[in-house]
């Protein structure tokens, strides 16, 4: 969930709210995961590459922008309402000087300590999923994405973008890995975190739950409420210029095949990856028998969606009381959909077990950053290794409590201390998915109520007190935003299902004049900009998830950010 900044109070946008809240050379060598469980951390060793051979051995191309946003961004076309989109010019790179002075010389001096990729809040959605949240558009046009039915294909498009891409734009030095940093699925259901991980490691997915010979969702529902792609009713988007393309739910509900990322990769824990809607405990709840049930509300009152969406706004309905009372009221209104058990929601425990499904291995590691000590300890928080020089702490800041705010518990922030600690000696980088400034949520933990629960401001006093963290690096929000924070730097990057639909590559290197450089470079998908409506292949598919994004009614054009958020380079003093 996330919230959009710049908005009146009494103007209350449930998708807009969820946007706001929110020396090796130039060789990486990846390693083992390290174990979330253990009491004590374990110091890492440096593994090998992916394919065998030695740390340090590939070098560096020719750094170039090709094929990211310093090179070309979608840009809008036209005077209407509804805009199509084509080739714009790119985003140049910002130097950032507030921790440390930019010296000349510094690239023909430094040498690379890390280069890979964040991916940032697929929410890969199951669109006719029972308890789809679809009518809370009843009380503002952002509270539903009219192109969420192709987050597959958009997904695909990102993995070949990164496949396609290989080196890193400002170093050319090779990408080793990628890492989500949460929101990986949409509604917490099995189906969408089996679409996540055969997306990343390669295979084919079948977006068509229920009834596999026709759509049960809202956009062939007759209510006007929504986009209606294939009819000729005059929905409220096509008021505002949404075209009618025939085929388009026979194409969106087609197989989508995923060749899998060609580097290694590990996964963070977000908000909907627990919690129905980012927002309210699901496994174990009255959610699991509607989730999996034959029964779906499609709409409901505008004043019925302002309270419920009020009341995820101020977390005060963090199991998910108002949403149970309403299907309660409206049980004569729910339409028949066919029961799918592939909708059932996880456990913390059973998302990991998926993890380490070897049939989801891809590129690897095993278990993409997840081991057996997460899974018997129901932990989802862990580190890895970057580098020689570098480590990786993936951290879990999902309250399990409930409401779509971030914290994490005394035993992680403990661990994290402990672990930071241990690598005193290397550089660390953080990940998360909720940033600092959406870590205000108090919440208990109902496996351990007497804990405390910790926010953004005590996550930034610990990271400061570790002169070795380089970056805590996050989504959630939406929005590409970086802040420096005295001695690291917080780089929060936009999510690929809201537009501007974008991933960030970051690398790292010492300057070896006293300074590290961290470079930020956003990327588009692969599909192309241009669109073409009778073009419902896979890739024309994600073209069109693109331009439906920047159409969206209620879509914040904020969350692009500034220019000093998105290609930049940050300097730190080392």
């Amino acid at each position: 969930m996330h919230s959009r900044s710049g908005r009146s109070a009494s103007h209350i946008d449930r998708r807009g709210f969820l946007a706001a809240a929110g020396a090796v050379g130039t060789g990486l060598a990846l390693g083992a995961a390290g174990s979330a469980a253990a009491d004590e951390p374990v110091p890492h060793t440096p593994g090998a590459l992916p394919d065998g051979g030695a740390a340090g051995t590939e070098t560096a191309a020719a750094p170039t922008g090709a094929g990211t946003t310093l090179a070309s961004v979608a840009t809008p076309r036209g005077t209407g309402t509804y805009k199509r989109l084509g080739d714009g010019p790119g985003w140049p790179r910002v130097v950032r000087t507030e921790l440390a002075p930019a010296r000349a010389d510094r690239t023909r001096r430094r040498t690379t300590l890390a280069s890979f990729v964040q991916f940032t809040d697929l929410h890969l959605t199951d669109v006719q999923h029972p308890l789809r949240y679809e009518f809370f558009r009843a009380g503002g046009e952002g509270a539903w994405r009219p192109h969420e039915a192709l987050t597959l294909p958009g997904v695909v498009s990102l993995v070949e973008r990164v496949n396609k891409l290989r080196r890193g734009p400002a170093t050319g030095t090779p990408l080793r890995f990628v890492i989500t940093t949460g929101d990986n699925g949409d509604e917490n259901a099995k189906i969408e975190a089996e679409w996540f991980l055969t997306a990343l490691s390669g295979g084919r997915m079948n977006p068509n739950t229920g009834d596999p010979r026709r759509y049960e969702g809202v956009q062939n529902s007759g209510l006007k409420l929504y986009w209606h792609p294939e009819s000729s009713l005059r929905d409220q988007d096509k008021a505002v210029g949404y075209p009618r393309i025939p085929g388009y739910l026979n194409a969106a509900m087609r197989s989508v095949n995923s060749p899998g990322l060609t580097i290694p990769w590990y996964s963070t824990f977000g908000n909907h990856d627990l919690l129905s809607g980012g927002c309210y405990p699901a496994a174990g709840s009255f959610i699991t028998d509607v989730a999996v049930g034959g029964k779906k509300l499609y709409t409901i009152s505008a004043d019925e969606a302002k309270w419920l969406m009020d009341g995820e706004l101020h977390g005060v309905d963090p199991k998910g009381k108002r949403i149970e009372e309403l299907l309660r009221k409206h049980k004569k209104e729910l339409r028949s959909v066919t029961p799918d058990a592939r909708r059932v929601p996880l456990t913390q425990r059973q998302y990991v077990g998926l993890h380490l499904d070897r049939k989801y291995t891809g590129r690897g590691p095993v278990g993409h950053g997840y081991t057996k000590d997460n899974l018997d300890s129901g932990n989802l928080y862990y580190s890895f290794r970057v580098s020689d020089r570098v480590v990786g702490i993936s951290l879990d800041s999902t309250d399990p409590g409930g409401h779509y705010q971030g914290s994490i518990g005394t035993a992680q922030l403990d661990w994290l201390d402990r672990t930071l600690k241990a690598h005193r000696d290397e550089y660390a980088l953080v990940f998360s998915h909720h940033p600092s400034w959406s870590m205000n949520n108090t919440v208990p933990d109902p496996s351990r109520p007497n804990e405390q629960r910790h926010g953004g401001d005590e996550m930034i006093a610990l990271l400061q007190r570790h002169k070795n963290v380089l970056a805590w690096i996050n989504g959630h929000s939406h929005r590409n935003r970086i802040r420096p924070r005295g001695t690291f730097w917080e780089i929060a990057t936009a999510s690929h299902v809201d537009y501007p639909q974008l991933a960030r590559v970051i690398e790292i290197t010492d300057n070896r004049d006293g300074t590290i450089s961290l470079y930020t470079t956003l990327i588009e998908s692969a599909a192309p900009h241009r669109t073409d409506y009778h073009d419902l292949s896979q890739t024309g598919l994600a073209a069109l998830y693109r331009e439906l994004a920047f159409n969206a009614p209620g879509n914040d054009p904020t969350l692009v950010g500034e220019a000093t958020d998105r290609n930049t380079e940050l300097l730190l003093k080392r």
